[in-house]
């Protein structure tokens, strides 16, 4: 699918992630609706933008029933051509340590709600013949690790239904993608808590994951990882094999991770 007059549903769009992932969506000519809880931010995004007539929808997406809501408000000028599910929390910490509250806003923020603007927007694409879904996860959806349990469920979660929903859409014109970042620099989960990402893993930038959506759409790809080969090699062994994945994390492992969740805790 091409992305010139096309009209595109980007949630998290205020993030490191969100506005790279805009900045190469509206350069490849499309139309933004843009959305998260900051609305001042939004609209800044939405004037340094290429082209015009983008639009803004403040949405919460952390309360259940969220995701139908946004697409309610996002298709209120006309039909969604592509959605790009983004938004994302981190939730990590030791299960014990989160609140059934904290759980229950990741679970919606980070899967329930992508899939239930799926499933509001589906009918009216497939009506179309034409309509395109991307769930921008991470490799966190493919390798389990430490203090991360709830996260991990949900990019695994994540994950399963989009493969799986790609399979159900073949013939129909529509179609799914994932594009799964690993350590980003500058972004995401490390940027946001002011620490560097672990050593000698190396890094890739949000522009990469900007220009991987793009060609998910584009080229119609089932999966595309944004990481360098020695996290796509880890994050292999730890899928296939996951108790040397498990021993391969502990020590220093270990250690990064209880720090970073530390620094995420006010962020769930």
């Amino acid at each position: 699918m091409q992305l010139s007059g096309k009209t595109i549903l980007l949630t998290g769009a205020t993030g490191g992630l969100g506005r790279a992932i805009a900045m190469a969506l509206a350069a490849g000519g499309g139309r933004l609706i843009l959305s998260s809880r900051k609305a001042p931010e939004l609209e800044q995004l939405a004037a340094e933008l290429p082209g015009g007539d983008h639009r803004t929808v403040v949405s919460e997406l952390g309360s259940d029933g969220s995701g139908e809501v946004l697409v309610e408000e996002a298709s209120a000028d006309g039909p969604v051509d592509i959605l790009i599910a983004n938004a994302g929390l981190p939730g990590t910490g030791r299960i014990e340590d989160l609140s059934s509250e904290d759980i229950a806003r990741l679970l919606n923020v980070n899967l329930e709600s992508p899939i239930r603007a799926t499933h509001a927007l589906l009918p009216g694409m497939l009506e179309r013949g034409s309509g395109h879904f991307v769930y921008v996860s991470s490799l966190a959806g493919k390798t389990p690790s430490p203090r991360a349990a709830m996260y991990n469920a949900s990019k695994f979660g994540l994950r399963g239904f989009a493969l799986a929903f790609r399979q159900d859409l073949r013939g129909s014109g529509v179609s799914a993608s994932l594009v799964l970042p690993g350590f980003i620099r500058d972004a995401g989960m490390f940027a946001d808590a002011e620490m560097p990402p672990p050593p000698g893993m190396g890094t890739r930038t949000p522009q990469q994951v900007g220009e991987a959506v793009v060609r998910a759409i584009e080229r119609d790809k089932a999966e595309i990882v944004v990481a360098p080969p020695q996290q796509r090699a880890l994050a292999h062994i730890g899928h296939t094999f996951p108790r040397i994945g498990a021993l391969a994390q502990r020590g220093r492992g270990e250690r990064i991770a209880e720090k970073l969740a530390s620094r995420q805790s006010e962020k769930r």
